[in-house]
């Protein structure tokens, strides 16, 4: 026999909710909570790179992206916690060492602490494109799918890879599925919507125009300007 298997809260509340229509005392049943923030917060800690791990997010337009995701939010059976389905991307542009990458990660971390249930994946542009590229073995149509539908996604340095046809044909099929299907991408980039364009075309750019916030982070590499010990 194996372990016993904990159940969610909100599978709990169903069960109680058929007791009671039966004619029997819920309260004969143990209770059992949902898994507690600190550990969701743990397990989602446990796949963030070691240096974003205690990132938090205070930049004022990623905490209004955070709002309006929150918002948006709803529970996928009566009882369960708020979980995103859709809601607004976000576009985070700045110089190199600007805190595009950490403020991404504190957003994700900020929604787990808060309670909302988020499935999410995160990967830079060109690992993205060295995991596409055809070679034995290689599902590329299926890692495109997971990171296209995925509800919550961190795309990091996006147009920082050599540009190509493919590169431009990859990257229109990934924003433009999480445009169709409105789901939260949180996007970094060292380039300005211009250079985007030029980079990734128009098909592209003009889908991030419309998708996202733009929050511009302050031109100064605060990795190359640590405050003294």
């Amino acid at each position: 026999m194996g372990e016993p298997q904990r159940i969610g809260a909100g599978a709990l509340r169903s069960v109680e909710r058929i007791l009671r229509a039966r004619g029997m005392n819920p309260q004969a049943l143990p209770a059992i909570d949902d898994v507690d923030e600190r550990t969701r917060l743990r397990q989602t800690d446990e796949r963030i790179p070691p240096r974003y791990r205690e990132a938090g997010a205070d930049h004022p337009t990623v905490l209004k992206w955070l709002r309006e995701v929150m918002t948006q939010a709803v529970p996928a059976n009566p009882g369960s916690r708020p979980q995103v389905t859709t809601g607004p991307s976000l576009l985070m542009a700045g110089v190199t060492g600007a805190g595009k990458t950490y403020q991404a990660y504190g957003a994700l971390r900020a929604l787990i602490q808060a309670g909302i249930a988020v499935r999410w994946d995160a990967t830079t542009a060109a690992d993205l494109y060295a995991d596409l590229r055809p070679h034995a073995g290689n599902d590329a149509e299926r890692i495109l799918a997971r990171v296209t539908r995925v509800p919550v996604l961190i795309l990091d340095d996006l147009g920082a890879a050599r540009t190509s046809e493919w590169v431009e044909e990859i990257t229109y099929r990934l924003i433009n599925q999480r445009y169709n299907r409105m789901l939260p991408t949180l996007i970094t980039t060292n380039l300005a919507i211009g250079d985007l364009r030029a980079a990734l075309g128009d098909r592209v750019a003009s889908r991030l125009a419309e998708m996202t916030e733009r929050a511009t982070f302050e031109a100064i590499d605060r990795r190359r300007h640590r405050p003294a010990a």
